[in-house]
């Protein structure tokens, strides 16, 4: 298949993010009812893109880890819609690397991840141009690996974005800017572990939406929103994680967003799961975004 994203003739690019669906063994009937959920929502919203923001599968209730993500991407590649993932704290806890996590999401037909950049901390750092009616990059979206927990004793709680990691931001974000005109190209940034700045945004800005969880950010700020204010190309992030926080609040030009949670397996059974829809416009610096749930309703949160 022809793995390149385009803007459609009226101008618009949709995204359906899930968020941490994380498929496990012994939840089969619950894995169940999170492929109905996804299946309604891809026929109702019908995506360009489909986006797993990080924690596809629960390795450590999985016998057979490498399974389990084929089984949680199946529903999307059976109604043959392209998508890309990212991984979460959970993905490789137990019997599979990223590496491996990897190789496999990169072998479905529909898939249309690139393969991770080189010499850049982490697995899954990549990023995908969305074409223009001029053929050119008329938008783009980044997928970074924020990591699992931290690997030094001093710190502890969840992994970070590193140097890395964001200078090859930068350095991507500058060619794009470059090839464009001289002007940054508006982009979407995917991560499973939200920043520090998304707790910022709930303190001072102005959010919409719900709050049910503690914000499980790491507790280094390593840069990475201020490189993307410095850059001026990212409209917005969106980041899984906390299954209780759905809000978005803008800060300093960027939307910070979270997903809905898309799992029944931490989740009250008095709300519904779902997912966060994003449609991008070309040739415009903005995007709209709702929720739309498995009970088929739409929360509308950040229509401009």
């Amino acid at each position: 298949m022809d793995k390149g994203l385009r803007f459609r003739t009226d101008g618009t690019f949709k995204i359906v993010q899930f968020s941490d669906t994380e498929y496990m063994d012994d939840v089969a009937e619950l894995n169940g009812r999170t492929a109905y959920m996804m299946r309604t929502v891809i026929e109702t919203e019908q995506p360009d893109l489909v986006v797993f923001a990080g924690d596809v599968i629960g390795s450590l209730r999985c016998s057979n880890p490498g399974q389990s993500f084929r089984n949680a991407v199946s529903t999307v590649e059976e109604l043959q819609v392209p998508w890309a993932a990212i991984f979460g704290n959970h993905d490789s806890e137990a019997g599979i690397t990223r590496e491996q996590l990897m190789d496999i999401q990169l072998s479905h037909s529909y898939c249309a991840a690139e393969r991770t950049a080189e010499h850049v901390s982490g697995v899954g750092n990549y990023v995908l141009n969305i074409q223009g009616s001029d053929e050119q990059a008329a938008a783009a979206l980044y997928f970074m690996d924020s990591g699992s927990y931290s690997a030094l004793p001093a710190v502890h709680g969840y992994d970070w974005i590193r140097r890395d990691q964001i200078d090859w931001y930068a350095a991507c974000s500058k060619a794009l800017k470059d090839q464009n005109g001289g002007q940054p190209v508006p982009s979407l940034a995917f991560f499973h572990i939200p920043l520090p700045e998304y707790q910022e945004v709930w303190d001072k800005g102005d959010c919409h939406g719900e709050k049910r969880d503690e914000v499980s950010c790491p507790r280094i700020n390593s840069g990475l929103f201020a490189a993307m204010v410095e850059m001026g190309d990212v409209m917005g992030t969106f980041a899984g994680h906390d299954h209780g926080n759905d809000y978005w609040g803008e800060l300093h030009g960027i939307r910070l967003c979270y997903g809905r949670s898309s799992s029944y397996v931490v989740w009250d059974t008095d709300i519904p799961i779902g997912a966060r829809v994003i449609e991008l416009k070309q040739g415009a610096r903005e995007f709209d975004t709702w929720l739309r749930l498995s009970d088929g309703s739409t929360l509308q949160r950040a229509m401009l």
